[in-house]
């Protein structure tokens, strides 16, 4: 009986780490890196690897390695990485061996990397603090004094540039300056879909990119520009289908969950929405914005006592942000619950005394609890900080 009990719960356990994905190994292990947990995150990766022969839980475990200062068990797991999918490795190759100082073999790993469809866009690579013992070399100098990009990626990388800090006149004349020379290029309907999308353009972003993935159906950076775009376009239901899409790929990312609940959020359909909130609480549970949009969730479903649980576990996780406990006052406010609603915004106020709104249903909270004296006298704090929706309680209630 006790051998049976026991093949039955290995069984069990392997059949839950093969539910898992190689995406959730991953953000699984970025969360726990994050929050200074590396070796934990080696531990998580060594049982991945065992289940899923993935290139990228090799990436990722050799990170978590870095992470933790074992820099030689990082550069076995890069090896490893390309040995299952070639080139997939080079570029942590490139960022380790830099760390240590070797700037020709990282600039070697660098240069096979720059070749391989890996690539990544000079920016990126300038900006990733692995390469920064080695930027004053004369490796490094001589490395970028060769021409890894043609022009137009160089001009797109301009446009993406201006378009992240709104400016947007700036972006359209190197588009206009590209077209001329680069007619029939695919590239140029990314740069064009850019942006129409800062524009605020949506249909024309879209006709864009669907274009784009016509030819490159599976593009990550055009699936997510697609996304924005149906989102700005208040086409919520095919952004969701993107989401899923991207999250299909297996892409390693839990902001995903977050951006598809909030499609289903304006789509009405809430069981989805907190079905992929609770899957990014599952990684990150800390998560303050995370909790408070299942608390929203929940009460905007009318399951007031789950709204309540999310946000006291907010409060709980978060005893000194103000905003927890009205967001927890509020669904007592809802449940008539009167006195607690009053305890979290009396507690709102001594962390934030100026929020005028947290006065006024401190006050309206404690009229429902007889206490005319105290409410009217936080219907006047309200007033006095510029709320004039308090100038109706303090007449009806307040003038004798």
């Amino acid at each position: 009986m006790k051998k049976t009990i026991i093949i039955l719960a290995a069984f069990l356990f392997s059949e839950i780490l093969c539910a898992q994905t190689p995406a959730d190994y991953i953000i699984r292990a970025r969360a726990l890196t994050e929050s200074g947990k590396a070796e934990e995150a080696v531990r998580l990766l060594s049982e991945a690897v065992r289940v899923h022969n993935d290139s990228r839980l090799y990436c990722e475990k050799a990170e978590a390695e870095i992470a933790t200062g074992d820099l030689s068990a990082a550069i076995a797991d890069f090896n490893t990485a390309n040995s299952i999918e070639q080139y997939s490795g080079e570029y942590g190759l490139a960022g380790v061996y830099a760390r240590k100082g070797d700037a020709a073999t990282s600039m070697y790993h660098l240069e096979i990397f720059m070749k391989s469809p890996f690539r990544k866009s000079e920016k990126e690579i300038m900006l990733n603090p692995a390469f920064s013992r080695i930027e004053n070399s004369s490796d490094w100098r001589k490395f970028w004094q060769k021409p890894w990009y043609p022009e137009i990626e160089t001009r797109i990388s301009e446009i993406e540039y201006y378009t992240s800090i709104g400016r947007i006149k700036d972006a359209q004349e190197i588009l206009s300056d590209i077209r001329t020379n680069y007619q029939g290029d695919l590239r140029l309907d990314y740069a064009s879909a850019l942006v129409s999308l800062s524009s605020g353009k949506y249909p024309e972003a879209i006709k864009s990119l669907m274009a784009l993935l016509d030819a490159h159906p599976e593009n990550e950076q055009y699936l997510l520009l697609l996304a924005s775009a149906q989102s700005g376009s208040s086409n919520y239901a095919g952004a969701s289908d993107t989401y899923s899409k991207l999250l299909n790929m297996g892409i390693p990312d839990a902001g995903l969950y977050l951006k598809r609940a909030e499609c289903y959020i304006r789509t009405g359909e809430t069981k989805r929405a907190l079905a992929d909130i609770e899957k990014y609480l599952s990684f990150f549970p800390d998560d303050k914005d995370a909790l408070s949009m299942a608390g929203r969730i929940e009460s905007a479903s009318g399951n007031n006592l789950g709204a309540l649980r999310y946000y006291t576990e907010n409060v709980r996780k978060n005893p000194g942000d103000p905003q927890c406990y009205i967001e927890r006052a509020n669904a007592y406010m809802s449940s008539k619950s009167w006195e607690w609603a009053a305890n979290d915004f009396s507690m709102s106020l001594d962390l934030d005394p100026s929020n005028s709104e947290a006065w006024l249903n401190k006050g309206i909270s404690l009229l429902n609890l007889g206490n005319n004296q105290s409410a009217c006298r936080d219907f006047r704090q309200a007033l006095k900080l510029g709320n004039r929706k308090a100038t109706d309680y303090i007449s009806k209630y307040c003038i004798r």
